[in-house]
């Protein structure tokens, strides 16, 4: 589950590949119609289309000539579980932190003196 993480993170790390992501979401899209927003080459789209592949993020299907795009929403399933791990936790308030510790240190013996 590790490596399928690291791939779907390390596709997820390029803007390029997210605005994909979210182009896909609308519809199945062909390649030339996927590239045509983005300045940049058919071949770099190309590989960005790769790595959303291999991430398992995307399918391609030939349909004729053309190659299809289709997002594939369960492949980032593992990755969302493991995110939402770390939803468990509230945010920490550090203001009431530091009240807190303040308090603590104040009401609390000499520590110095008990440790001559």
């Amino acid at each position: 589950m590790t490596a399928d993480l690291d791939q779907v993170f390390s596709a997820l790390a390029d803007p390029t590949r997210r605005a994909i992501l979210a182009m896909l979401l609308e519809d199945d899209m062909a390649v030339t119609d996927v590239a045509e927003p983005f300045q940049m080459s058919l071949a770099a789209i190309s590989k960005h289309l790769g790595i959303l592949a291999d991430a398992g993020l995307i399918s391609r299907e030939r349909r004729g000539r053309v190659i299809w795009c289709k997002l594939e929403p369960d492949a980032m399933r593992n990755a969302s579980v493991w995110m939402q791990g770390f939803g468990q936790f509230d945010p920490v308030d550090l203001d009431a932190f530091e009240r807190f510790l303040e308090g603590e240190l104040t009401d609390a013996p000499d520590l110095q003196s008990s440790q001559d």
